[in-house]
């Protein structure tokens, strides 16, 4: 048998201790919510674990499938300016154009305005506020979440793993 990577018993580590704080405050009466409010008109793509395994990078894999986060200040996306296109690291669907993305100073790529008929998103809903995440209307990848300290016009950022992304220049 094969023994699991360092990056892949990570990532099954965080998985754990987030279903752990999950099921904690659920024992101590915590009232826990997930709730779709976006559905987009896009065909979806469902792939095996070793389709998506042999698609991603692992720090890909371990963002979108299992919706980690990567490193503050580790993409290489945040240097990124060039005109052009954002579009899912996992099947190619765009989600943000070039125009809209800002340096939000936080380590992440990040975006005022998104192409809204390519995302989901959820809320968890806890004793606490949460922030929106949102994910990809095809592929169901995680890419990161939803705050209401950006720039105007829209007042959002939308704070993105750049393992989660490509970048497709114009």
């Amino acid at each position: 048998m094969i023994s699991p990577s360092p990056i892949e018993c990570e990532m099954k580590r965080r998985h754990f201790l987030k279903n752990m704080a999950a099921t904690s405050l659920l024992l101590i009466g915590c009232n826990i919510r997930v709730f779709a409010d976006t559905h987009a008109p896009v065909n979806k793509l469902r792939l095996t674990d070793e389709q998506w395994r042999a698609r991603l990078t692992p720090e890909q894999y371990a963002v979108l499938r299992f919706s980690e986060t990567e490193y503050a200040g580790s993409s290489d996306l945040n240097q990124e300016y060039r005109a052009g296109t954002y579009v899912c690291a996992g099947c190619d669907l765009p989600l943000f154009k070039s125009v809209w993305k800002y340096d939000s100073r936080t380590g992440w790529p990040s975006y005022w305005d998104a192409i809204h008929e390519h995302l989901t998103t959820r809320k968890m809903i806890y004793a606490f506020r949460a922030p929106v995440e949102y994910r990809c209307a095809r592929c169901d990848g995680h890419h990161g979440h939803i705050f209401d300290d950006g720039p105007q016009p829209t007042g959002l950022r939308y704070c993105s793993n750049g393992a989660a992304l490509k970048f497709i220049p114009s």
